[in-house]
């Protein structure tokens, strides 16, 4: 097995805690605000995928696509306080890293391993968040797809680390929370791991292409050969 390099991860869901900007504001929200959180999270992807799939024509920016689906999902429920778009997206820019993060990233960083970020998230949102999750010191790069113009799954994105660094794929670790996220990483050779923060079942059969899993970061210094 080839020495690992680069040591990338995704952002929105592994690095940092998507739900964490709806639970700033869960008093205004009510008791239902964990499954208004997920519902947003899915709606964002969704526009994502779409505007993937239908062309360059159609590409609008990860914010943009955020702010729709935030639209969309406080006018399915019924929340017409104007005041919480605006704070909600606020932030979403602020989103909280989990715990173990910036612990794993001194680690990692302290063996000589380049780190790095791949997403879908503009570079004015990624500065925003990593600076406000205390970690933006301890990354080498912030790769966002608007380089590319296009969302993950496309292959184009991941294309992008491999350029940046100038190392093959096999040399870079490609970390995620997103299994849709590690099934095409894998597919282009990347070392995948798995964040699999929920429990959740095996899925597009990454377990059976060895692909390993790790119920947070803490372990992943474990795995970095």
């Amino acid at each position: 097995m080839s020495q690992t390099k680069v040591v990338l991860f995704d952002a929105y869901g592994t690095l940092l805690d998507v739900h964490s900007a709806m639970a700033a504001h869960a008093s205004r929200l009510g008791p239902q605000w964990r499954e208004i959180s997920a519902e947003w999270r899915m709606k964002q992807l969704e526009y994502t995928w779409v505007r993937s799939l239908t062309g360059a024509a159609h590409h609008e920016d990860f914010f943009l696509c955020t702010r729709t689906a935030l639209r969309v999902v406080l006018a399915r429920r019924g929340i017409g306080d104007p005041s919480l778009e605006p704070l909600l997206m606020d932030a979403y820019l602020r989103l909280a890293p989990y715990p173990e993060v910036p612990a794993m990233l001194r680690s990692l960083r302290a063996r000589g391993l380049a780190l790095a970020i791949l997403s879908n998230g503009t570079p004015g949102m990624l500065a925003s968040a990593c600076e406000a999750a205390g970690i933006a010191g301890l990354l080498d790069e912030v790769l966002s797809v608007e380089a590319v113009g296009v969302f993950k799954p496309d292959p184009r994105v991941y294309r992008l680390p491999v350029r940046q660094f100038g190392v093959p794929a096999d040399r870079i670790m490609f970390v995620s929370g997103n299994a849709w996220d590690g099934q095409a990483a894998h597919a282009h050779g990347y070392r995948v791991v798995r964040v699999n923060r929920e429990g959740g079942p095996d899925e597009y059969g990454l377990r059976e292409e060895g692909v390993p899993e790790l119920p947070d970061l803490s372990g992943l210094a474990a795995l970095v050969t």
